[in-house]
């Protein structure tokens, strides 16, 4: 009867594995740098793993090449793949022997290619009485090739039911938010999207991939620390010593924050930033908890970033891309960038993400700083060192590199003692050894036992079919819509340059104010411009001027948003000085968004809690519709920074269910509130645009009401829909101290001209009738509108 068991127990063993069937991987770029450096080592370090567990293995490499020389270039790669050191020599010549008859090279090129693939994959699988479990084609070729080689995988390479079918995508995925949109677009006419893998091989890197499980197996201890009570800061940097010399030509396409920042940088954010599932090894819940860190990222502002490059760059450029000797770039190839998030675990706390090449060093870490409000009476000879309340407390994921050379995970022993999975080994003593300012017996430092190639880990998890290491066309999306727009601000900006390595000296070094970041060293001023450095929109800083005999100020947008928001700060601080409160009154509409932007994430020493906000004019439609003034204001300000409540005065534009109804007094209402609150119903400060045809507030041309007369609110109608509006009157606008009028693209030009020429002509351009009495009026263009 034992032996009875045994067999069957042994034949239920053999059959389950049998069920588990034949994978076929094909190799698409077989031939090309990244397959030759880490795709084959990664795939025979698969095989090694998976052989013997119960699935089959054949391994195609393909290309364009032609197949006599696609197959002696394959056979070269295949030849230097290398068995991890512990395995004995004979058992690794015995599994690279059974690699190398499992691979095969295919000239992959028409849909004919494909289906003969298709046909000796099948023959492969009926030929060994085999059950095929699945195909994986892995795309190790340049993006603009990806639909072609997908509908042709579609429509003649094809596992047939009951088999899946699993694709790996290379960066890019995109030059920005448009184009990402577009490719995967096409990628899904052909694709579902749990059959593609995106790869960012920065998630295969071992320390990475340890933040999701360390954070999992030290829950008890992180939850008092992991937020923004007692995180300062968090840096993600990668430095690099190389430059981008034989790289220029992506580089000039892509650039360092496309190339880093958008996809490594930015997915390690979001494991460090990401709220805990409570399984992390649930794959759907991960990837829904990392895109809600994309959703609550703040959007990124010009002023967050700063930009570099090395002094050699642009001669490489014009020799590898023969480009003339007049040619200069604006590439990065170096970047710093401020990032916040608006949640209640990580707001204020601010996210350091960093990147260049031609640095001092090659390293990558993840470094969570954190707050220390200890003061030492001790002297620091008669301490525990390593214990001290009073050193620095730090998370550190080393990435890689550097000069601990290696991944490791560092906890400051005055923290917590960390668990960590299986597979890593504390790291011995390493005397002399300094790791961000501290000795490494300050830290808990940990290592894995055995270190394994990004590419290897992702080929496994691909093949167990693991999503959370990739990224989702959700996901990417995301990331693209979050940083398309500094991009394209960044566009026409000069990049500070430095010369490379150590002599870089601090003049990358930065530092951050609220949601600003900037360089701590000044440039030297650049008397003569040298060769190929034509002047830049960024050169030109504000130029001050008259405009209708009242002050003007004109800049760039950037410049022009940025000094107005200094202004109404600097107002707003004096107001409350003066009398305890600052009464600002704001015009909706598309103008002011950048500016209410720019005050929800540059100005954190702005007076909220004794501002009062109210309304310059209002559409008569509910207070929630998108058309709505103080929607747009609730949207873009309100709910980033924290006025009282009862210190925001929304217009009554809807009462007892009905729309400015003259009946239901609303402009009187607002006007008894504003004699109430404001004193002389003198606003401290009151910003106004001006449209295309004159008109300010809600005060249209031709048009009477407000315009003169006692009402200090009235009711009016615009030529454009909605019809309705409720709007402070000429005479209330002017009683105010300062009022600030924001003008801004081409399309004002010919209306600014024309203002600029007439006298005091309200009923035909109301604009021209504002004039403080006893106050300031200054007017805020940027250069389009002013110069044209």
């Amino acid at each position: 009867m034992l032996m009875v068991a045994m067999y069957v127990a042994l034949l239920g063993c053999l059959q389950a594995q049998e069920l588990q069937g034949h994978v076929s991987i094909i190799l698409l770029g077989a031939t090309g740098d990244l397959a030759k450096k880490y795709l084959w080592q990664g795939l025979f370090q698969l095989y090694m793993d998976e052989a013997g567990q119960g699935h089959s293995f054949s391994f195609h490499g393909a290309a364009l090449t032609a197949p006599k020389q696609g197959q002696a270039l394959m056979t070269k790669a295949l030849e230097s793949l290398s068995c991890p050191e512990d395995m004995a020599p004979g058992h690794c010549a015995e599994h690279k022997d059974e690699f190398l008859q499992l691979s095969q090279y295919y000239q992959l090129n028409t849909t004919e290619d494909y289906q003969a693939l298709n046909k000796d994959i099948e023959a492969r699988v009926q030929n060994g009485a085999l059950r095929e479990a699945g195909r994986i084609f892995y795309f190790s070729v340049p993006p603009f090739a990806y639909a072609d080689i997908a509908r042709s995988i579609n429509s003649s390479c094809r596992p047939g039911p009951g088999a899946w079918l699993r694709v790996v995508l290379e960066k890019p995925f995109g030059h920005d938010h448009l184009s990402a949109q577009q490719l995967a677009t096409e990628l899904g006419s052909f694709f579902q999207e749990e059959e593609m893998y995106r790869v960012d091989h920065y998630l295969g890197k071992q320390a990475v991939a340890q933040i999701l499980p360390f954070r999992d197996q030290n829950r008890k201890a992180l939850d008092r620390l992991w937020s923004r009570h007692q995180v300062e800061r968090v840096e993600i940097i990668m430095k690099e010593t190389v430059d981008a010399g034989g790289r220029t030509s992506f580089y000039e396409e892509y650039g360092v924050i496309r190339d880093v920042l958008q996809n490594h940088l930015t997915e390690v954010l979001t494991l460090v930033a990401m709220e805990l599932p409570q399984n992390v090894s649930d794959v759907q819940a991960v990837l829904r908890h990392k895109l809600q860190v994309f959703q609550e990222l703040r959007g990124l502002q010009k002023g967050s970033t700063v930009v570099g490059q090395y002094q050699a760059y642009p001669e490489q450029v014009r020799r590898e891309l023969q480009r003339p000797d007049s040619f200069h770039s604006l590439t990065p190839t170096f970047a710093g960038v401020l990032i916040h998030l608006d949640n209640l675990r990580w707001e204020g706390v601010p996210f350091i993400l960093m990147s260049g090449k031609a640095l001092d060093e090659r390293v990558s870490y993840v470094r969570v700083l954190f707050k220390n409000q200890a003061c030492c009476v001790q002297s620091e000879k008669h301490r525990a060192a390593p214990q001290s309340q009073c050193l620095p407390r730090q998370v550190v994921f080393h990435i890689g590199h550097g000069d601990l050379g290696s991944p490791a995970v560092l906890v400051s022993r005055n923290l917590f003692r960390p668990s960590l999975p299986t597979g890593w080994k504390e790291v011995g003593e390493q005397s002399g050894l300094h790791l961000f300012g501290r000795p490494l017996s300050d830290y808990y430092a940990y290592s894995p036992v055995r270190e394994q190639d990004a590419y290897s880990i992702l080929l496994s998890r691909i093949f167990h079919g693991r999503k959370d290491s990739f990224i989702t066309t959700e996901n990417l999306l995301a990331s693209w819509a979050f940083w398309s727009p500094v991009l394209d601000s960044l566009a026409r900006e000069a990049p500070r340059l430095y010369p490379g390595g150590a002599e870089n000296g601090p003049l990358l070094d930065l530092e951050f104010s609220g949601s600003q970041l900037f360089f701590s060293q000044q440039p030297l001023e650049q008397l003569v411009p040298g060769p190929g450095s034509a002047p830049m929109p960024s050169d030109f800083q504000v130029l001050r001027a008259k405009y209708r005999e009242s002050p003007l100020v004109s800049a760039w947008p950037e410049e022009l948003i940025s000094k107005l928001a200094s202004d109404i700060e600097a107002t707003a601080v004096r107001a409350v000085r003066r009398s305890g409160r600052f009464h600002l009154a704001l015009s909706g509409g598309s103008s002011p968004v950048a500016l209410f932007q720019q005050l929800a994430t540059g100005h954190y020493g702005f007076p909220w809690a004794h501002t009062h906000l109210w309304l310059v004019d209002e559409r008569c439609v509910p207070l929630s519709d998108p058309e709505s003034n103080f929607q747009g204001l609730q949207a873009h300000l309100l709910q980033h920074v924290r006025v009282p409540y009862y210190n925001i005065h929304p217009m009554p534009v809807h009462l007892r269910q009905r729309l400015c109804a003259e009946e239901d007094q609303g402009a009187q209402l607002y006007a008894q509130e504003i004699a109430a609150l404001v004193a002389n119903s003198s606003f401290d400060l009151v910003l106004l645009g001006m449209g295309a045809d004159g008109h300010t507030a809600s005060l249209f041309p031709q048009s009477p009401a407000g315009l003169e007369g006692e009402p200090l609110v009235v009711l009016t109608r615009s030529p454009s829909q909605p019809y309705q509006r409720m709007s402070l009157s000429l005479p209330l606008i002017n009683r105010a101290r300062k009022v600030a009028v924001l003008v801004m693209g081409r399309m004002k030009r010919e209306i600014t001209m024309l203002v600029s020429r007439v006298g005091r002509e309200p009923w035909k351009w109301p604009i021209s009738g504002v004039l403080p009495s006893s106050g300031q009026l200054v007017w805020y263009m940027d250069y389009e509108a002013f110069l044209g």
